[in-house]
């Protein structure tokens, strides 16, 4: 695809937006056009109070044609509304040229929720915050409801934790197998799982360090979230080794709540999870993110979904209070009929969360490496997939209670998780609303620490695989955590 640019407009922005119309597009200025060839033409024109843009988007012998202007406001940068006018004008020339209207508008941010936090704080009411997203995005009514229903659900949550509160995250970036569509940092060959032993002591130094700097900071540690890769690849005696030093570290028994994403359910057994109960978790994932055996098969899922249902009765009958499952919405060979099928299933079992994402091609993937098929470009298709979610969890007395979205993912769509009510995923509210510190231990662990409701993050990262992080002296590391968390808090 060729892009053609004239005026204060953010290039890349729009080429994002091309990527909506025109998924496998690459771009070239000096790329040969073609009958097939789709060339885009943005013009922006800056006058004293409005910024004027006309679109043109050609293909063979066929164009369209769309102009659009802007005002500026007071507190807009000029050059976003500039980058605002161009974009609104390239999305409605490619709505009619392709005839599909993407629901999220020109909205390309992963947190759309963030928008409608800004407006209810801003004094807006739901039908006010409403409006404004619909007029200043594009967004369909239906995203808009939705951003702005989660932002207040959210808000209930938020406002009964302080910058004295934080959360712990700790990666065990390991893996049976590694899926098709992953492109987390996860070790799966037996070389590299042998790591696993140094791995953990070496985490469960810099956990100690880490209770150590957190009571200097006198901050409360609200929630655990351990996370992967697969945190139950670990065998029973390295997790309930892990959890007892975690049990050391934090009064693990007075937590909001606990999470081990245990996930996969090849490694789901009742003696792992009678450990977990055992150390106080709270919360675990389950995730089948397809209740199809031949898609399993295509991502190289290496479980059965028969072996999904025996591990979710090893969840149930394990009291732990809370599970979570996920689902991808979108992966080779699946198509609504299948999906329906699973969230139907799915329902059926009455699980608390319900987390459902719309596929992401991930650069690193062997998916995307690959050039495997989605199962399907159409994204009606998976937009229906996303509209059934919402239709069946609503009748199953479930509420969405977060949203996210992944660059690159399929039509723009989101992430949602759904909750009955009083059982959201507390950590996933504050981590993805990024309104408290959240430590991180491991390898590609990205610690965020916060202050000023939001106004000031800083984000310090380990090394991101584990052969580099198990190189490094993990005491003289911590240092320079130390140094940087008590000059950002002023200590």
């Amino acid at each position: 695809m060729k892009l053609i640019t004239e005026g204060n407009i953010n290039s890349y922005y729009l080429q994002t937006l091309c990527m909506l119309f025109f998924p496998r597009a690459k771009f070239s200025n000096t790329e040969t056009i073609g009958p097939d060839t789709p060339v885009a033409i943005v013009k922006v024109t800056s006058m004293e109070t409005t910024a004027y843009a006309e679109a043109s988007l050609t293909m063979g012998e066929r164009t369209v044609i769309k102009y659009y202007s802007e005002d500026y406001k007071p507190d807009t940068p000029k050059g976003n509304t500039d980058s605002i006018a161009g974009s609104k004008a390239f999305f409605a020339a490619a709505t009619e040229f392709c005839k599909y209207n993407p629901p999220w508008g020109i909205l390309t941010g992963v947190r759309p929720t963030k928008l409608a936090f800004d407006r209810l704080e801003s004094g807006m009411t739901k039908e006010q915050a409403v409006k404004s997203l619909r007029a200043d995005y594009l967004l369909y009514p239906k995203k808009a409801i939705l951003s702005v229903d989660i932002a207040k659900y959210e808000s209930k949550i938020i406002k009964n934790y302080t910058e004295k509160d934080c959360s712990i995250y700790v990666s065990i970036p390991f893996c049976p197998t590694r899926c098709a569509y992953c492109s987390f940092v996860s070790y799966t060959t037996p070389k590299l799982l042998s790591l696993i032993p140094e791995y953990l002591k070496t985490m469960m130094t810099e956990l100690k360090l880490l209770s150590s700097l957190i009571k200097d900071l006198g901050m409360n540690v609200v929630t655990v979230y351990i996370g992967g890769g697969t945190p139950t690849t670990l065998d029973e005696k390295q997790l309930d080794t892990l959890l007892s030093c975690i049990d050391g570290c934090f009064d693990t028994a007075n937590l909001h709540e606990y999470t081990v994403e245990a996930g996969r359910a090849d490694t789901i057994n009742k003696e792992k999870l009678k450990i977990c109960k055992a150390h106080n978790v709270s919360r675990i994932s389950v995730n089948p993110q397809t209740l199809c055996d031949q898609v399993l098969q295509n991502v190289g899922r290496m479980h059965t979904v028969q072996q999904f249902y025996k591990a979710f009765d090893i969840a149930k009958a394990s009291e732990i209070p809370h599970i979570n499952t996920d689902l991808i919405i979108g992966l080779p060979g699946d198509n609504f009929n299948i999906y329906s099928s699973t969230i139907e299933k799915i329902v059926d079992l009455s699980p608390d969360n319900i987390t459902a994402h719309t596929y992401a091609a991930k650069k690193s993937s062997a998916l995307t490496v690959s050039g495997s098929e989605l199962f399907t470009e159409d994204y009606r298709e998976l937009a229906k997939c996303v509209d059934y979610t919402q239709i069946i969890t609503k009748s199953s007395g479930y509420v969405p209670y977060y949203m996210y979205r992944q660059k690159n993912s399929a039509g723009n769509l989101e992430n949602v998780g759904f909750c009955k009510k009083g059982t959201e995923c507390i950590y996933n509210i504050l981590m993805m609303e990024e309104v408290h510190t959240i430590f991180a231990v491991g390898a590609g662990a990205v610690t965020k620490l916060t202050k000023n409701n939001k106004k000031m993050i800083k984000r310090v990262f380990n090394p991101k695989y584990p052969y580099e992080y198990l190189a490094q002296d993990r005491e003289e590391e911590f240092k320079k955590l130390t140094e940087t968390t008590s000059s950002f808090f002023d200590i």
